[in-house]
């Protein structure tokens, strides 16, 4: 299972639901890969680690292999690091990424994470991408890779013309190049079950003929203790709502997966 994690708008939460969602899945036992394709490097720190260490095996010296007509390249299954926790690993981000970007354009290295996934899924149940927050060369490499797209939304009329937009420029990438890619639902974050414009703004999406996943998940301070400690939730507050929330959000993605099998 491929999963991607994407939206154009940014602050929606990719990397909470990317690094929380993979965090439960290796904890229940799956064998869980994340790839932060996003030059800030927010799942990587997440995950506690400093992508502005030196280091020869993030994501970037991964497709710089693919761009360089000299270098000697290391195999594939080098790259995933363990992180503290059973069962998950992490391909970090790098702010080579940046300098990197225009090299891959050239050379029409679109398609090689494709191949790299292809690799790395021999090995890994579950692999999940975090990406920027916009329609950049890396994030259509990760649409291109993934099978599956989860699209965090976080309740204003902004993000619902944002996800409008989301869906007209992903329609001809998925024509062009990954007729796989499905999209698995768009998740609530940060809603406010107190206010009544959250929900208009969820029936206004679920009108448009948007998959909307429940449960929704709810603003809350311990997200960002969860970031500052570096410990995902299902390890931070294992008992906490909003670990349960992303569990029960887990399980309907895995009802669903199951569903579609059978």
């Amino acid at each position: 299972m491929r999963r991607i994690i994407f939206n154009q708008k940014g602050g929606v939460g990719k990397s909470s639901i990317t690094v929380n969602l993979a965090a439960i899945s290796a904890a229940k036992g799956h064998k869980t890969l994340v790839i932060d394709l996003d030059v800030q490097g927010n799942s990587s720190h997440y995950l506690g680690y400093d992508i502005n260490q030196k280091g020869d095996k993030t994501i970037a010296d991964l497709l710089n292999q693919t761009a360089s007509w000299f270098s000697m390249a290391s195999p594939t299954l080098d790259y995933p690091q363990p992180t503290d926790y059973d069962n998950l690993f992490l391909i970090p981000s790098s702010p080579k990424l940046d300098k990197l970007e225009p090299e891959l354009e050239r050379r029409y290295k679109i398609y090689k994470l494709r191949e790299t996934l292809d690799e790395l899924e021999k090995e890994y149940e579950h692999i999940y991408i975090d990406t920027p927050p916009n329609l950049n060369f890396y994030t259509k490499s990760g649409l291109i890779a993934a099978h599956n797209l989860l699209i965090p939304f976080d309740c204003d009329s902004f993000s619902q013309q944002a996800l409008i937009n989301l869906m007209d420029n992903l329609a001809e990438l998925r024509d062009d190049h990954n007729r796989e890619l499905s999209l698995e639902g768009i998740v609530v974050n940060m809603f406010n079950a107190q206010a009544n414009f959250p929900r208009q703004i969820i029936e206004n999406v679920k009108e448009l003929g948007f998959p909307v996943l429940e449960p929704y998940l709810p603003q809350s301070i311990k997200m960002k203790e969860s970031h500052f400690q570096q410990i995902p939730l299902i390890h931070f507050l294992p008992k906490h709502k909003l670990t349960e929330q992303f569990s029960l959000l887990h399980q309907q993605l895995s009802n669903v997966k199951q569903a579609v099998k059978n």
